[in-house]
């Protein structure tokens, strides 16, 4: 029961959490039961989900390791970085070079508390309190000039992020002044939910219900089309296999190969700034 369970303060167990629901989702234990209440009203529609906050995970992953390794990307801008798991972006990326640079942004008490014990004694990663829709307080915060040169390639990461965001509180502008800071040879990153419309009209029909059982729940969640999600990159170039399912950007095993056609309501891409 919610009122047995204990948090961090300033956490609210009784109202389900964007970063918690997603936590359980990819099978953590940050989370509470008004959030696991959140997700099984969301599992009802989409069976598929918990599968797809796996594919998140994978294709983060897969993304940091491509631009730290065969990129030479040395600092990291992660904006809705979420709870904690256990392959983080500073972990995968320092395995191709220990002294990258990492900056996570959230404004979830519970990211918070857990990011900040994390990273204690972390020399070149740490995590501030940032709004995605306050992109100018980010870009200009203490924290992040100290420790990220915009002078220099940037890795910026908004997964899952822009589609918790209403129409009227203008993604595009925020993606605009985000992409606009970034220097020359730096790579955009971008989760979000697709609705399929034509490509898939039965899928296109369950994410009408999953999106209003997301605004009920957890306030925001919004399908957008391709056509809007790749507006987000602006004029930046994709890299192959350029805005797809999950599963298909450059997987790294048979087993994540064999899931493309598992679920095609999450779609991700990669684009370079020349």
């Amino acid at each position: 029961m919610a009122a047995e369970e204990t948090a961090p303060p300033g956490v609210d167990v009784t109202t389900p959490s964007i970063a918690r629901v997603y936590d359980f989702m990819v099978g953590g234990k940050d989370n509470f039961a008004i959030d696991r209440m959140a997700a099984g009203r969301a599992l009802e529609i989409m069976p598929d989900a918990q599968e797809a906050g796996r594919a998140c995970r994978a294709f983060l992953r897969r993304v940091v390791h491509h631009l730290a390794a065969e990129q030479g990307i040395r600092q990291f801008l992660d904006i809705g970085s979420g709870l904690p798991t256990a392959t983080n972006v500073h972990q995968v990326a320092k395995d191709a070079d220990p002294s990258v640079k990492v900056v996570y942004v959230d404004n979830d008490p519970m990211v918070l508390v857990h990011g900040r014990a994390l990273l204690a004694d972390e020399g070149t990663s740490t995590i501030i309190e940032g709004d995605v829709r306050s992109p100018e307080a980010i870009l200009n915060h203490p924290v992040v000039r100290e420790y990220l040169d915009f002078e220099e390639p940037v890795g910026l990461l908004l997964l899952s992020i822009l589609h918790h965001l209403h129409d009227d509180e203008d993604p595009g502008r925020i993606a605009d002044l985000l992409r606009d800071a970034l220097p020359p040879g730096s790579f955009l990153a971008i989760i979000h939910f697709w609705d399929p419309a034509d490509e898939h009209p039965e899928t296109s029909l369950t994410v009408k219900d999953a999106e209003r059982v997301f605004n009920e729940t957890l306030g925001t969640g919004r399908w957008r089309r391709r056509a809007e999600i790749e507006a987000y990159f602006g004029d930046f170039e994709l890299l192959a296999p350029g805005l797809v399912p999950l599963a298909e950007w450059r997987p790294a095993a048979e087993a994540e190969a064999a899931q493309r056609d598992s679920y095609y309501t999450m779609i991700g891409g990669v684009a370079f700034k020349r």
